[in-house]
């Protein structure tokens, strides 16, 4: 599967943007997908993901309540709605695909190539 994420940017705090990532193969919604982040010195950490027929998702505390994650199958995409934006939401975010609906970014097999968000104050 290749993945590609788009849609980051430069936000003023409290301000939203919306993530895509598009998918190359039409077994897209066999993968539970994964939204990922990684900020400048830090490990990449998970952000939010979803089941393969969009029916479950989880989310980190720290995005919790102002972060969406979506998927359309039929399009071969999955989103990431990030509202309510904070500084500390600054950094490169990734669209990965795995089997199982775990956090730790080894258990996803494909990766897309990030996308960069970046909130001022």
């Amino acid at each position: 599967v290749q993945l590609q994420a788009s849609g980051g940017g430069l936000v003023q705090a409290g301000g939203s943007l919306r993530l895509s990532c598009t998918a190359s193969r039409p077994t897209f919604s066999s993968y539970y997908m994964g939204w990922f982040r990684q900020a400048p010195g830090k490990e990449r950490e998970f952000a939010a993901g979803i089941s393969g027929d969009g029916g479950g998702t989880s989310y980190a505390d720290s995005v919790k309540g102002r972060f969406t994650i979506s998927r359309d199958n039929a399009k071969n995409m999955a989103y990431l709605q990030m509202n309510s934006l904070k500084n500390e939401d600054t950094a490169v975010y990734y669209c990965a695909a795995g089997r199982v609906p775990l956090r730790a970014p080894r258990h996803y097999n494909y990766w897309g190539q990030g996308t960069q968000v970046t909130v001022s104050s």
